[in-house]
């Protein structure tokens, strides 16, 4: 048996408009601030001589590969994402930027928020609509019941809440 691994599914294109701006400044400052920093770093070793022991050198040429990879994939995917900047007629049912509280039979409840996959963030409960959980909450309503798998357990759960946030000022609705 090979190494052949299928290529991953492609990522789902939607974003908030808060994801975007985030892209985008971190596009903005890789390549405006931090490259040009480390280009003069690069060429500043390579002024010292000999470049095969040069640890500063070295560094800085795997900095910049590294860069222009992220500058690549965040420039490619600028421009495939579809920003999703209003909230949806049914506003009863879970889509993408939807907050959804969820309670289990012990009475626990979790709060989450559909993001899109390049902004999720667990800390702030947001989680990738490309995630298990998310496809299993899309088009239910309040009083659904989804099974969820945590922690090596699998329980249900019912939706008891779903609201959304005004995507120019991100404030709840």
């Amino acid at each position: 048996m090979g190494r052949y691994r299928p290529p991953m599914p492609p990522k789902a294109k939607y974003i908030t408009p808060k994801g975007e701006r985030a892209l985008r400044e971190e596009l903005h400052y890789l390549w405006k601030e931090k490259r040009p920093q480390v280009t003069q770093a690069v060429s500043e070793a390579a002024a010292l001589g000999d470049r095969s022991e040069n640890a500063e050198y070295i560094y800085g040429k795997k900095q910049l590969r590294e860069i222009d990879r992220r500058v690549r994939y965040l420039m490619k995917r600028l421009d495939e994402v579809v920003v999703v900047d209003r909230i949806p007629d049914d506003q009863g049912c879970v889509y993408f930027g939807a907050w959804v509280t969820l309670e289990n039979e012990q009475g626990e409840q979790q709060r989450f928020r559909i993001v899109g996959a390049d902004e999720f963030d667990l800390k702030k409960g947001w989680i990738s609509i490309d995630s298990p959980l998310s496809r299993n909450l899309l088009k239910k309503r309040v009083d659904d019941e989804i099974t969820w798998q945590r922690e090596h357990s699998t329980g249900l759960w019912w939706i008891i809440d779903i609201h959304y946030e005004d995507p120019d000022n991100e404030t709840a609705i």
